[in-house]
């Protein structure tokens, strides 16, 4: 009789211990999560930021209401790069593509709608409606103005010069209320888009959730 109490008492013990140790593990798991989800927030807080396309100027590369994931850590811009950036100037946040970098020589020719930097033809196949300077709602700044529907842009250390892929609906370097993008007012690439987002007719934006180019 004692014997079986005895061994009772030890399979008790056992189911205890095993309850026991099968609390901690789900304990332990739940502190895992918590702190790995805390690490992945800490770590996209300082590596990453969200933004919201506002408008068509970056047409038809990005359209408006799309969200994307700015990377902004030890950044430092390219050309080609798509960029968010403050805008003192009209006191907005704009979004354009990196033409420029510091000590390039940007020249726009409207006559034969080509862009070059130090003499070379930029490859633009992103772009929509080729430039038309008649067609555009930017207010050129007439102290580049070369003559003959061609400017002409250095670009000053520690800024760069930017315009939006819809050329003739972009308020962009070409204005003068924005000019040249300061490196202290950007705020980073737009490295990947998350949400397509719906156009001002409520249908569903082109373009697919993935990394930008």
């Amino acid at each position: 009789m004692s014997e079986q109490m005895n061994l009772q008492k030890t399979n008790n013990n056992d189911k205890q211990e095993e309850e026991f140790n099968l609390i901690d593990e789900i304990l332990d798991w739940i502190e895992s999560f918590v702190f790995a989800s805390f690490m992945v927030l800490l770590i996209f807080i300082f590596l990453f930021r969200t933004v919201v396309v506002d408008g068509d100027s970056m047409n038809p590369t990005l359209f408006n209401t799309q969200r994307l994931i700015l990377m902004h850590f030890n950044y430092t811009p390219d050309r080609g790069d798509i960029i968010v950036f403050n805008s003192p100037g009209i006191n907005k946040t704009l979004i354009k593509r990196c033409i420029g970098l510091p000590g390039d020589k940007v020249t726009i020719d409207y006559n034969s709608d080509e862009v070059t930097v130090n003499g070379e033809l930029l490859d633009e196949s992103y772009l929509g409606a080729g430039l038309d300077m008649f067609d555009s709602i930017t207010t050129f700044d007439g102290a580049y103005c070369l003559g003959d529907s061609k400017y002409e842009y250095e670009v000053p250390e520690g800024t760069v010069f930017a315009m939006g892929d819809n050329r003739n609906n972009s308020r962009d370097s070409r204005a003068g209320d924005v000019g040249f993008v300061e490196y202290d007012d950007i705020l980073g690439k737009a490295w990947f888009r998350f949400y397509i987002g719906k156009d001002y007719n409520g249908s569903k934006n082109p373009g697919n959730i993935g990394f930008l180019k």
